[in-house]
C-alpha cells in the first residue's frame, strides 16, 4: 500500500498547529488569571473608599495621594526600614551558611555525610507552621540565658531563617556537578578548600545563588506570622505588618490597604527585573556539564 508523503506532512502540520493552539490558549488563560488580581490591586489603590467598597474595577478619578496617605498613616517609613534591615541580615546569613554547608556536602568527604544530608532533606517535609512553636520556645529560652536580647529584636527575626535546607540542597546539586578537573588543578596549585570555594566555585555558581537571593528576599520581605509572634512593638516589625494598620473596628480601608500593598511589592519587582536573566537561566539549567 503506497503512502502519500504529502498527506502525512499535512496531518503532522495540523496536529502540531492544534497542539500549539491548545498550549498557547492555556498559557494565555494562566497569564490572565495571574495578572488580573495585580491590575485590580493597582486600580483599587487609586480609588476612593466608596469606589473600592462598591466593587468598581476602574477609578473615576485616580487618587494618587492615596500612596502618600498610606505611607504616612501607617508609618510605612519605619516598617520599610525594618524590612530592609531584616531582609538583608537574613539574606547575608542564609547565603553564607548555605554556601559553606552545600560545599561541604558536595566536595568534602567525612563520616556520615550522606546520612546527615538525607536527614536534612527529610525536614523539608515538615510544614513551616509546625515549627513556629518550637522556634518560639527556642528564641525565648535563648533570650533568657544569653547576653543578647532576642524577643522584639533582630535575632529572632533573622537567625532562625539563616539555615535553609532548600538553599543547601539547590547549591549542593550545583556544586557537585562542577568538574573534578578544576578541583584537582586547584589542589596542584596549592589551593585549599576555602580558596577553591571562593575563587572557583562561587564565580561559577552565580545562577543558583541568584535564585536563592530572589526567593530568600521574597520570603523575608513578605514575612508576617512570625514577626507578629516574636514582636509586640513596632520597633522591629516589617512592612507586611504595616498593612494591618488599615484594618480597624469599622472595617478595612481597602483603597489605602491596596496602596500599601503596591508600595510593599515594589522592591520585589525591582529585584526580579534586575535579576530576571540569571533567574530564568538558573531554572532552565540544573547544573554544569564538564
Amino acid at each position: 500500500m503506497a503512502v502519500n508523503p504529502k498527506k502525512d506532512t499535512r496531518t503532522y502540520r495540523i496536529r502540531r498547529l492544534l497542539g500549539r493552539t491548545v498550549l498557547y490558549t492555556i498559557l494565555v488563560i494562566g497569564a490572565i488569571i495571574a495578572i488580573v488580581p495585580f491590575l485590580w490591586m493597582i486600580s483599587t489603590s487609586l480609588m476612593t473608599l466608596g469606589e473600592a467598597i462598591s466593587g468598581r474595577f476602574l477609578p473615576q478619578v485616580p487618587q494618587w495621594h492615596n500612596y502618600v496617605v498610606a505611607w504616612k498613616e501607617a508609618n510605612f517609613s519605619e516598617y520599610f526600614l525594618n524590612s530592609v534591615e531584616i531582609t538583608f541580615i537574613t539574606l547575608a546569613g542564609e547565603l553564607l551558611f548555605s554556601i559553606m554547608a552545600a560545599y561541604a556536602f558536595a566536595r568534602m568527604r567525612f563520616p556520615g555525610r550522606d546520612l546527615i544530608f538525607g536527614v536534612l532533606l527529610s525536614t523539608m517535609m515538615i510544614p513551616g507552621m509546625v515549627l513556629m512553636i518550637p522556634n518560639f520556645l527556642t528564641v525565648t529560652w535563648l533570650g533568657r540565658v544569653g547576653p543578647l536580647k532576642w524577643i522584639n529584636n533582630w535575632p529572632s527575626l533573622t537567625i532562625p531563617f539563616m539555615g535553609s535546607v532548600f538553599s543547601v540542597f539547590l547549591l549542593r546539586q550545583f556544586f557537585a556537578q562542577i568538574p573534578d578537573d578544576l578541583f584537582d588543578a586547584a589542589q596542584i596549585d596549592g589551593a585549599s578548600h576555602w580558596q577553591f570555594l571562593w575563587q572557583v566555585v562561587i564565580p561559577l555558581s552565580k545562577a543558583p545563588i541568584m535564585v536563592i537571593t530572589v526567593l530568600s528576599f521574597i520570603g523575608s520581605w513578605n514575612a508576617l506570622a512570625w514577626p507578629l509572634l516574636v514582636t509586640n512593638a513596632p520597633d522591629w516589625r516589617p512592612i507586611a505588618v504595616g498593612l494591618f494598620q488599615f484594618v480597624d473596628e469599622a472595617g478595612s480601608e481597602l483603597n489605602l490597604q491596596m496602596a500599601g500593598a503596591v508600595i510593599t511589592i515594589i522592591p520585589i519587582l525591582v529585584l526580579y527585573f534586575l535579576t530576571q536573566k540569571q533567574f530564568t537561566e538558573s531554572i532552565a539549567r540544573s547544573g554544569m556539564k564538564g
